[in-house]
């Protein structure tokens, strides 16, 4: 296992038993005790990885922040030329490109298109990065489900020649968490025209924030379609880069994911961090 990733499940831990136990306010201690390292070590493997206290990430997660933040994106446009404007987010903005396969490759279930995939350590654990010559076809976070996830990559690109290649992976996901990132990002997708429309708007959510599921059926022209909107969130091929992770209930509720609740809870706060250093 890679060392990246048995940190971040540390972290992971620790979110838990943090979001868990907050009303009692444990102590660094306690965090510390729970998932078996010293507080110090733990104090300085948590800040270099959100670059603030456990206690002070957990504080943009509470129900008043998040409301906040979708009132804030209730109207993704503004919101997005609103963070246009803002260097400090422009910093750890990603420029994320996305394209459909044709009609004919979607028919086909990606004849002649050739994917190379890898393992790769990310902050939030490891991640299956598969990639093709127009750009990142899948991102997966990666548990004991390696073969599980390569089925499914297999199935989704049927007839896609397919084979494993981490020196060619590599330089996509070490571009993935630069900030900013060195090059502009390209996707290339595989979905319905329905699903594909959701994934754009995604797109127009900015780093750092968290909209609601209704705000994306507003954005994309059909707001009586908030069900037909989660499936197409959760069918999110690329994790991240798409970022589902954004989209929360109206409640404040951070809710399912399709990696994890503790991976989104992290992400979304892990983003809010790095927009306040």
């Amino acid at each position: 296992m890679i060392q990246e990733d048995v940190n971040y499940k540390r972290i992971e831990e620790a979110i838990k038993f943090l979001t868990e136990n907050y009303k009692q306010q444990p102590s660094l201690y306690d965090v510390a005790d729970e998932v078996n390292v010293s507080p110090f070590h733990f104090q300085k493997m948590f800040t270099e990885w959100a670059g603030i206290s456990p206690k002070k990430f957990l504080q943009y997660l509470t129900v008043e922040e998040l409301k906040k933040e979708l009132h804030k994106t209730s109207n993704l446009v503004e919101a997005a030329k609103r963070v246009g404007l803002s260097a400090q987010s422009r910093v750890y903005d990603l420029f994320v490109n996305i394209e459909a396969v044709t009609p004919n490759e979607y028919k086909t279930q990606g004849a002649g298109i050739h994917i190379v995939y890898g393992v790769h350590a990310t902050p939030f654990g490891n991640c299956l990065l598969a990639v093709t010559d127009r750009g990142i076809c899948s991102m997966s976070f990666v548990e004991d489900n390696v073969n599980q996830l390569l089925a499914e990559l297999q199935s989704h690109w049927k007839n896609a020649r397919i084979e494993k290649n981490e020196p060619k992976t590599k330089p996509f996901a070490e571009n993935i968490f630069n900030a900013p990132a060195k090059t502009a990002i390209n996707l290339l997708v595989r979905g319905t025209a329905f699903q594909v429309k959701v994934w754009e708007a995604l797109l127009k959510i900015p780093f750092g924030a968290v909209t609601s599921y209704q705000t994306i059926a507003n954005t994309i022209g059909n707001p009586n379609s908030m069900r037909a909107v989660g499936s197409a969130v959760g069918a999110n091929p690329v994790a991240y880069l798409i970022p589902c992770h954004r989209v929360i209930r109206r409640e404040a509720i951070i809710g399912q994911y399709r990696w994890g609740s503790l991976r989104k809870t992290a992400l979304i706060g892990w983003e809010k961090a790095k927009l306040t250093n």
